[in-house]
């Protein structure tokens, strides 16, 4: 089970860059206006063969001088609840601020390992100058400089010293792990509980590190699976609960540990962007998907007309992925709670699915054939094979072809779409790669 590392820090101290070097992506997006990042503050690092998670708090920020620090300071409480490890990354070149000191307040109280990281040291004079950091009482400043690399590697070392070991809890492999996520007052608790229900006796819960995820075996009306709830679903924060950010940072860790999602909309209240932010979540993970719409006892009018619409709506957003299943439930009412169940079931035994090779190339060779991949500078490509790659974490399909490099795009969400149509991978993601024969 992944640790998570939070980056805090006051606005334009180089956030995004470190976030970008440690996860080796360019995906925050970097620019000298302050509070610019968002949606894209979440990532995988791997040093030395040990991998954790980075959220990069910066992008969470509403941009007004009054309620910017009020801000900051709720995400560096809500960082330091959720995370294993802070990063905490102050400015060379500007020097220490009260802001500065206001948050170093904030982490000297928590029990959290903090690191103190001093950005933009380029050259060894700066390096003296990263001295008056020792006043914040966080020990030694790391120094790095996040835009060139410099010293980040010492960092890393750092961090992995100062990061809890894995002590996961002893789930047994075998059986499948459904996480409930969804934006606060989605009903995710309601639906926890109906599942449940107050017959708690049947019902034991391993609970690991004091962040982790609580895993509740759920095993009567045929069904046994792990519920992943986080610890903290169940106790209300004094944190405000409609900070986004607060319900990104809790979604992680279920997700991460989870083999199915179950995604809770508010049906009074349709898609909004924070249940994309969740579902961007659950697809870099790649985890299976079911979406529940919630509240639906709410709602006045329930012709197909507007579960069509409805349904519609949610396929768009989430398109290109549009292959899962949509329950129209009530948490309350426990309408279609069951279906909620089965559904996801039947997900996570889609995803293990293993098609003989005889059988693809059977099927998917004479539609390759009727509808090959557009010629490339008068180059025909030809497709002459294709299998499943066994024991991967989610199916994959390797299709092999004289020159894989003109594959494109949507050719391969074709080969997608046909092999969707012919199998029943309903809730999966799947990966299609084209390799040279």
């Amino acid at each position: 089970m992944g640790n998570l590392v939070a980056i805090v820090g006051r606005p334009n101290v180089g956030k995004s860059t470190l976030f970008n070097r440690l996860t080796q992506s360019r995906k925050a997006i970097v620019s000298d206006t302050a509070g610019t990042t968002r949606d894209r503050q979440y990532g995988k690092c791997s040093w030395n063969g040990r991998e954790f998670s980075v959220v990069d708090t910066g992008g969470w920020v509403v941009k007004s001088d009054d309620i910017f620090e009020d801000a900051i300071r709720k995400q560096v409480i809500v960082a330091t609840e959720e995370a294993d490890l802070v990063l905490f990354l102050v400015d060379v070149e500007t020097g220490l601020t009260d802001w500065d000191e206001d948050v170093a307040q904030i982490l000297r109280r928590t029990k959290l390992p903090v690191i103190l990281v001093a950005n933009k040291v380029d050259n060894s004079g700066e390096y003296y100058e990263a001295a008056e950091f020792y006043k914040l009482g966080l020990g030694e400043p790391q120094c790095i400089s996040a835009a060139t690399g410099g010293g980040t590697g010492d960092l890393l070392d750092t961090i992995l010293s100062a990061l809890p070991s894995d002590n996961t809890p002893d789930v047994d492999e075998n059986i499948p792990r459904f996480a409930v996520v969804g934006r606060p007052n989605a009903g995710k608790s309601s639906l926890i509980n109906a599942f449940i229900g107050e017959e708690r006796n049947i019902v034991t819960e391993i609970a690991g590190t004091t962040r982790d995820s609580i895993y509740t075996r759920y095993d009567k009306f045929g069904f046994d699976f792990y519920l992943v709830d986080t610890a903290g679903i169940r106790r209300k924060n004094k944190v405000t609960e409609d900070l986004e950010f607060y319900s990104v940072m809790r979604s992680i860790r279920s997700i991460e540990n989870s083999d199915v999602c179950i995604l809770m909309i508010d049906a009074t209240r349709g898609i909004e962007t924070q249940d994309m932010n969740i579902f961007q979540l659950i697809q870099k993970n790649n985890k299976s998907l079911v979406v529940v719409v919630n509240k639906w006892d709410l709602v006045e009018e329930k012709s197909q007309i507007v579960i069509d619409t409805f349904t519609q709506a949610i396929r768009n957003r989430m398109a290109p992925f549009v292959d899962f299943p949509i329950i129209f439930a009530s948490a309350l009412t426990k309408q279609r709670i069951f279906k909620v169940l089965e559904t996801a079931k039947q997900v996570y035994l889609n995803r293990k699915m293993r098609i003989g090779t005889t059988k693809l190339n059977e099927v998917l060779l004479p539609l390759v054939e009727a509808f090959p991949p557009p010629s490339n500078k008068g180059k025909y490509i030809k497709i002459k094979y294709v299998s499943q790659v066994p024991d991967t974490q989610i199916p994959t399909f390797v299709f092999y072809a004289n020159l894989p490099q003109y594959i494109k795009e949507p050719y391969k969400r074709f080969l997608e779409n046909k092999i969707r149509e012919n199998w029943n991978l309903h809730g999966c993601p799947i990966n299609v790669f084209v390799r040279q024969k």
